[in-house]
Parts: structure tokens; sequence; C-alpha cells
């Protein structure tokens, strides 16, 4: 069993979250998934159940893989059976790397690993950049949903501005939602808005806080 929490892209993350300060040009893999967002995605193509790949901070599931874990020698098949439900993903996009022969980044790789996954069965759902020309584009995934609008993405949580010129603005990039599911009946291409997204999520994160105060207050009683 290879120990991956020991490579040097864990240390450089480790580094760089324990920075006193940050630039926006060195979060790299590390740009977090708006919530409304996620919820969004969620009620469309969920339940969403695993996040594949996180730094633990920035999850959008109970249940995750960091860099330590390293999702690419993960069975996800056997996780989303026992935890009933479908993987979620905004993949890191930096140059591919390996530790002791087995890589941990990569685009190319994980859209590869993803297609081995989805033969096993289960859910991956892909929040990814609409590059379509790029060698790593998911042309064998299921479904591709085109999301209208430009996203914006938010820094990290540990996230500490080194100055005025490091706030992150919302310009954004165009995205897609990509579709790994052998079980897929739909059609294999659509089209969302951005906005139809954000508000779905937001919708569903309104019913969240409606809930917890209710059991906010069940409790105090």
């Amino acid at each position: 069993m290879i120990d991956f929490s020991n490579t040097q892209y864990v240390h450089d993350l480790a580094a760089l979250k324990s920075a006193p300060t940050h630039k926006l040009k060195l979060i790299g893999d590390q740009w977090r998934t708006p919530d409304a967002l996620f919820w969004g995605i969620n009620a469309m193509f969920g339940p969403l159940v695993l996040d594949l790949f996180s730094d633990g901070d920035n999850a959008k599931t109970p249940a995750y893989y960091t860099a330590e874990d390293n999702a690419l020698t993960q069975d996800w098949a056997a996780k989303l059976i026992e935890l009933n439900g479908a993987a979620f993903a905004n993949p890191p996009y930096s140059t591919a790397k390996k530790h002791e022969r087995q890589y941990i980044t990569g685009m190319r790789h994980i859209m590869a690993y993803t297609s081995e996954m989805r033969q096993r069965g289960g859910r991956y759902v892909y929040l990814t950049k609409a590059a379509t020309s790029e060698v790593w584009w998911p042309e064998e995934a299921d479904h591709i949903a085109f999301i209208r609008g430009r996203i914006g993405f938010e820094v990290p949580a540990w996230f500490r501005p080194e100055d005025s010129t490091q706030v992150a603005c919302n310009a954004g990039f165009g995205a897609a939602i990509a579709i790994f599911d052998k079980e897929w009946r739909g059609p294999a291409i659509s089209y969302i808005t951005r906005e139809q997204l954000l508000a779905t999520g937001e919708a569903f994160l309104a019913q969240i806080r409606r809930e917890a105060e209710r059991l906010s207050s069940m409790g105090a009683v």
C-alpha cells in the first residue's frame, strides 16, 4: 500500500495553507465550488454523497477524498454502493504528477480512471471547464450539460489575501456538467442557465437553513 500522505503535492498544499498570506495565482487546484451551484447540481443529478477531489476544508459532502487518500487509487463504485448516492468532482487541473509510479493528478488520467469506475457502476458528476479543445475533454461522458453564463468559483476557506489586489473577482469561465453513468437513458447533451442552477441551489439552501432552525428550536424546548 502506497503512502500518499508524504507526496510533494501534499507537502506543497500544506505549506500553502499554512502561509500567513496568499496570492490568487497560487490557489491552483483549490478553487472552491459555490454552495448554491453545488446544490443546484445536486438537485439535477444527485443525491451527491461523495466528493472525489477535496482538500478537506472545501469538501461538499460528508464523505470525501483528499490528496492524502489519492482518489485515483480508491474504489469509487464500492464507496457509492455503501453511501447510496452519486459522486461529485470539481477536479484539479494541475499538470500530471506521480508518486511511486502512481498518478495523483492530471486530467487525462482522472478522466481515464473515471471511465474505469463508470464500468464498475455508479454515477460520477463533474463540474468542469467547458474546454472542448482540451485533450482530456470527456467525449465519452454519457451526458454533458453546458451551463449558459460564466461560472465564478470561490477562494478556499483558508485563503488570506496578501493585499487588496489579491481579492478575488467573479469573472469566472464557461463551464459544463459531465455525467458518467452507464445507466443514463437521457439525452447526450443539454443546456441549463447559470441563473437556473443558482436559483435551484438557493432554494435548497433555504430549506436546509429552515430545517436547521426548526431542529435547533426543538432542542431548545
